[in-house]
């Protein structure tokens, strides 16, 4: 193992100030960011993802903001892929890379890999007919006793991920934990993951008032540019089902954003639990905003 590679994962919530202390660290090492949130990587999603600006990269290489295209989706297991095959060019020149980002799934595919998850034909058109018959709510129920410690970390408005989730324990009668963790990634560096974790209701408090921000700077606008893409499976998220529903005529504009903060306020909440659960990382707490402590914290336990 090469001691002197190091890969630092800055991981947490929506709105916790991820962006600002992966950039000073990676100007700190004069290195690169992998960003690792699943919604920024497409290129016609930037408001309602909270896209790092230019002026928030500061002129940090930010790999993974606009990679992709809404009209072809990458996985988990993809970005897995393709994020370690650009890690192990960056260490060649580099030996620190910093990645940052609140997707729990993306950055496990990362740093764990995935086993092969099962497939069987017969059983998803099975689940594919109750689906359509039923709804959600039995497979929901299903998942929840058969492995509750991942239905408490997952979307549970993502549907297809649910109806894979059960499609895989039923074939295999494992959980997904189990299929995930059986077999673990050999990593030829020296993996550091931070987990920022802010004080609930003072994160309540930024992610109120990043919607307001990207409401005044025109997430409405965005939404009706991709109507027409509605039905792709990466519109149906956080800030934009919301707002479809306003141009649908279901609900009032006021009401739309306001559901915009409750729902991301559910979702940061099922990221902590993802992070606290899942991942073996050091956690950080705070109350207020302070990067210049934050990341002299990080650098004096980063060079112990």
């Amino acid at each position: 193992m090469t001691s002197k590679k190091k890969l630092i994962v800055i991981q947490g919530p929506t709105a916790s100030g991820k962006t600002a202390l992966g950039v000073m660290l990676a100007k700190h090492f004069d290195t690169e960011i992998i960003s690792a949130d699943s919604r920024q990587f497409y290129k016609e999603m930037a408001i309602g993802t909270a896209k790092p600006t230019s002026i928030e990269m500061d002129g940090v290489v930010h790999h993974f903001i606009d990679s992709h295209s809404i009209l072809k989706p990458i996985s988990a297991f993809q970005f897995g892929e393709e994020a370690n095959k650009l890690i192990k060019q960056e260490f060649k020149t580099k030996s620190v890379v910093v990645v940052v980002g609140g997707s729990g799934l993306y950055i496990e595919a990362l740093t764990k890999g995935f086993d092969n998850i099962p497939y069987d034909p017969l059983i998803k058109e099975e689940i594919i007919r109750d689906y359509k018959k039923h709804g959600l709510q039995p497979f929901l129920d299903e998942l929840k006793k058969k492995d509750p410690e991942f239905y408490e970390s997952m979307d549970i408005k993502n549907t297809h991920r649910v109806l894979r989730s059960v499609e895989s324990i039923r074939i295999s009668n494992k959980t997904m934990s189990e299929l995930r963790n059986s077999s673990k990634m050999q990593l030829d560096y020296e993996l550091k993951i931070y987990t920022l974790m802010p004080e609930r209701q003072f994160l309540y408090h930024l992610i109120n008032k990043r919607v307001d921000i990207m409401m005044q700077n025109g997430l409405l606008n965005e939404v009706k540019s991709l109507i027409e893409h509605r039905n792709l499976r990466t519109l149906k998220t956080v800030g934009y089902t919301e707002l479809f529903a306003y141009l649908d005529g279901d609900l009032p504009l006021d009401k739309a954003v306001e559901l915009i903060k409750q729902h991301t306020r559910n979702f940061a909440k099922r990221q902590c639990t993802w992070f606290l659960n899942r991942t073996e990382s050091k956690v950080i707490p705070f109350k207020q905003k302070n990067e210049e402590k934050l990341i002299m914290d990080l650098l004096i336990d980063l060079s112990d």
